[in-house]
């Protein structure tokens, strides 16, 4: 019997490095949400709303044209 869990436990340590010593996860977690290109964002400047494809990111803020960047 308990050579039987010995055995599972290491099996699912091995199985756990396989993995890349991360556990499946169902869902997106916060961190590995990635903003889609249809995504919506609002320029830092004009509070214009616009997709991620049509921004200019400077420094981590997203501007609608080039007017609101300067």
């Amino acid at each position: 019997m308990i050579l039987k869990l010995l055995i599972f436990a290491i099996l699912g340590v091995f199985i756990y490095k396989i993995l890349g010593g991360k556990l499946p996860s169902i869902g997106k977690t916060a961190d590995e949400k990635k903003l889609d290109e249809d995504t919506l964002v609002e320029c830092d400047t004009c509070g214009t709303y616009i997709t991620i494809k049509e921004t200019i990111v400077v420094k981590g803020k997203y501007y609608c044209s080039d007017e609101c960047v300067s």
